[in-house]
């Protein structure tokens, strides 16, 4: 029986070999801190098979993608301004 698409990412969310986030670290309402918080974890990660951006950009991502309509107007701004700081802090061009 194939796991359902909830048990899937709720299992990766766990048992990610990615990487290790701060508890939390997506319900911040300071985009900069979240992005601090991705790009240190990526750049702490041995585990990881990216450079730091790309785990760091694809786990913010991956939280974005699942959480999907149940993420408010607001909380996805915020999360899409995390994107656009953790492109600042990695020195890559900003999305227009």
């Amino acid at each position: 029986m194939a796991k359902s698409k909830k048990k899937w990412s709720q299992d990766v969310t766990e048992h990610s070999d990615a990487m290790d986030l701060k508890e939390g670290v997506f319900k911040s309402d300071d985009p900069k801190k979240i992005a601090r918080s991705v790009k240190h974890s990526a750049e702490k990660s041995d585990r990881r098979k990216s450079s730091p951006y790309r785990a760091a950009m694809s786990m913010l991502t991956f939280y974005i993608n699942r959480a999907g309509d149940q993420l408010t107007k607001k909380r996805r701004g915020t999360l899409e301004k995390a994107k656009d700081e953790l492109r600042k802090d990695f020195a890559r061009q900003p999305k227009d």
